[in-house]
């Protein structure tokens, strides 16, 4: 035999309990446990049951599981947002298109206007000093603004000079051959508007051609020479997130003589007076213009002489030539009980506005 068939002493190796010495009962595992003993004293008065079942714990959360179930709402909102964009919804509508208000305002003379040569009157002139052309029309300084950048900003001025350039200088635009050279840099929103001015212009406030551009009635007066004098001012503003707005104010002079004189020598070349033409702009810029390069006109203001009060506006400029006066002329009548018509308005050319002596 192996043994001496004894078990051994306690506390030796080999006794039966020590299997189960490696095993520890911590605390946590004892509260854990579903089922408890009886007491001594409940045992005596149940033989039958020596155990009785706990009552489930409620579960206590950890950290993360909370942290869990915040990721899973984050994750869920991301994807309703998700399907939100790649639903398919209707593009928001383009504002429609603004129209233009303009008024033109002629000057008439208090007596006889002067005559001379070209040069000769400009250098008597208070534009002896304006520069000749688009020159003339200078930027102001370039800064962002809150919503757009700088270089926004020097397109927005950049197309705003382009306009008052090719609307007032341009000899082709100002004999009356052609109105394209405008046109082409008008938002396509006022295109009807515009057309409907220079094919069939109206003294009614929006549709006179003279609101849109400077052009002489080419039947009536030509440009003399000697250039177009200019000086004036551009200033830009940010008027809301999606919006710039650009105001001009030039003072232009021409030299023109009567359509008559075309061609002529000596005493028709001449007889060329002035014609000063004070022109205020209001232009809108939206992002689509600055990406297109165009522009759309608000609001036009022209003060033109000398001329006479009673001649329409709307479609032409007719100056008062060398050696002519307004004499008794007064404005059209305003019929008050039309609601179609504009209202003629008209003033006086200040003396120092013509050439001196």
């Amino acid at each position: 035999m192996t043994g001496s068939g004894h078990p051994p002493p306690e506390g030796f190796p080999g006794r039966g309990d020590d299997e189960y010495r490696s095993t520890v009962f911590d605390e946590s595992f004892v509260r854990a446990a579903r089922l408890q003993e009886f007491s001594a004293r409940e045992r005596m008065a149940d033989h039958e049951h020596p155990v009785r079942s706990l009552p489930p714990r409620p579960l206590r959360r950890a950290p993360w599981r909370g942290l869990v179930l915040v990721m899973l709402l984050v994750l869920a909102f991301g994807a309703a947002v998700h399907l939100g964009v790649r639903t398919p919804q209707q593009p928001a509508e383009r504002p429609g298109p603004r129209m233009m208000n303009s008024m033109v305002v002629p000057l008439s003379p208090d007596g006889e206007v002067s005559g001379g040569r070209p040069s000769q009157l400009f250098e008597r002139s208070r534009a002896a000093q304006f520069y000749i052309g688009a020159s003339g029309v200078s930027l102001p300084p370039v800064r962002s603004t809150a919503h757009f950048a700088d270089t926004q900003v020097l397109t927005a001025l950049t197309v705003a000079k382009e306009y008052v350039v090719e609307s007032s200088i341009n000899p082709e635009v100002l004999g009356g051959d052609t109105a394209r050279p405008v046109r082409i840099l008008i938002d396509p929103g006022q295109h009807p508007q515009f057309d409907r001015s220079v094919e069939r212009p109206a003294a009614d406030g929006r549709h006179a051609a003279t609101g849109w551009l400077v052009r002489f009635d080419p039947e009536h007066t030509v440009l003399a020479g000697g250039g177009v004098r200019v000086r004036g001012t551009m200033a830009v503003r940010e008027t809301d997130a999606d919006a710039l707005e650009v105001v001009t104010d030039h003072v232009f002079v021409y030299a023109v003589r009567p359509a008559r004189a075309r061609g002529g020598e000596g005493d028709g070349a001449a007889a060329a007076s002035l014609f000063t033409v004070r022109r205020e702009l209001r232009l809108h810029f939206d992002r689509e213009d600055l990406r297109d390069h165009q522009l759309t006109v608000e609001q036009s203001t022209t003060r033109a002489g000398p001329m006479s009060c009673a001649v329409g506006t709307h479609d032409a400029l007719r100056p008062l030539t060398a050696g002519q006066s307004a004499g008794d002329d007064r404005p059209a009548g305003t019929d008050p009980y039309a609601r179609d018509g504009g209202t003629p308005v008209c003033g006086t050319l200040d003396p120092r506005a013509q050439p001196g002596p």
